[in-house]
């Protein structure tokens, strides 16, 4: 169990020891002093179940990894409570979810943003949700997304060399490193900062160029750290925004000139396009390696042959 949730028992008077009900969580205990914690059924959550069709990669006892569609909320929150991926796990597990938390829900371990496609893992027992929670905040766990962007990676580039928080390695892979906290006026926007915020690294490898000259990319990136909106606002901050990005992209549209017919399906994009391509992780059971992929969606697959073509 995590330390709330323990914090939480002990407060509502569920664990007793040698005195009695210990209601004291910073009590000193002594060796071989015994504590009984007496755990309340899960209680059933307020979001409701909802038979959602989903995409299910894996699925046992303990976990379920699914391909997110892009629109797709991820957890109920105001303005979306109903349609997300909570809802239709609720249906598609039900039965067979843990307490975790003391709610009988599906654990989310970590979130993409609703307009981004791909791979999830969600837990469904209290022990896996730790054990893949442990994985996630040690790094240890494989995240690689897919993108379209506009720009491309050079690392010969003197503007991309100046930057803060920019960095290469081997193989001409992009480094940005910096920390990422809520926007100074915009509460919706995550913001680079150097001074405050959360650490964050994201890797980013080209893997093809298009246009000509080349003026946007195919290209990889490698998730270090999990913050809301990284690979967007880090790529943006390179002067590399994602296409169809309605929030860090800018007023950046797709040159004419040098792609041709594929710059208007760039520029009508209608999300970002971004999809988490490869997840992989031990299972937090067994410890056995698992790893999945998930092609591109049709949308990115269509505006990528678009692209090659005017290459």
């Amino acid at each position: 169990m995590s330390r709330s949730r323990l914090a939480r028992l002990i407060a509502d008077g569920a664990v007793s020891g040698p005195a009695g009900v210990a209601r004291d969580g910073k009590a000193r205990v002594a060796e071989g002093q015994e504590y009984v914690i007496h755990l309340p059924l899960p209680e059933p959550v307020d979001t409701l179940p909802e038979a959602i069709a989903l995409n299910v990669v894996y699925e046992d006892a303990e976990l379920i990894v699914i391909d997110k569609p892009a629109g797709m909320v991820v957890h109920p929150a105001p303005g979306s409570r109903s349609g997300t991926l909570v809802n239709a796990l609720l249906a598609h597990c039900a039965g067979s979810l843990s307490g975790i938390g003391g709610e009988m829900r599906p654990g989310i371990v970590h979130r993409i943003d609703k307009d981004t496609s791909g791979l999830l893992v969600a837990a469904k027992s209290d022990r896996a949700h730790h054990g893949l929670a442990a994985q996630f905040e040690a790094h240890s766990a494989q995240r690689r997304y897919l993108a379209l962007a506009h720009g491309v990676i050079d690392a010969g580039d003197p503007r991309l060399r100046g930057l803060p928080g920019i960095g290469f390695e081997d193989g001409g892979v992009l480094k940005i490193t910096s920390r990422l906290a809520r926007h100074a006026t915009d509460r919706q926007r995550q913001a680079v900062y150097f001074d405050k915020g959360r650490h964050a690294v994201t890797r980013a490898r080209m893997l093809e160029r298009f246009g000509n000259p080349p003026v946007a990319m195919l290209v990889e990136c490698r998730l270090e750290t999990g913050r809301t909106h990284q690979i967007r606002v880090h790529m943006a901050h390179a002067g590399l925004g994602l296409i169809g990005d309605p929030v860090y992209g800018g007023a950046r549209r797709a040159s004419v000139r040098a792609l041709g017919v594929a710059a208007g399906l760039a520029s009508a994009f209608s999300r970002q396009a971004l999809h988490a391509a490869h997840l992989g992780f031990d299972h937090p059971v067994t410890g056995q390696a698992l790893a999945f992929d998930s092609p591109l969606p049709a949308d990115m697959q269509t505006l990528l042959d678009a692209l090659r073509a005017a290459s």
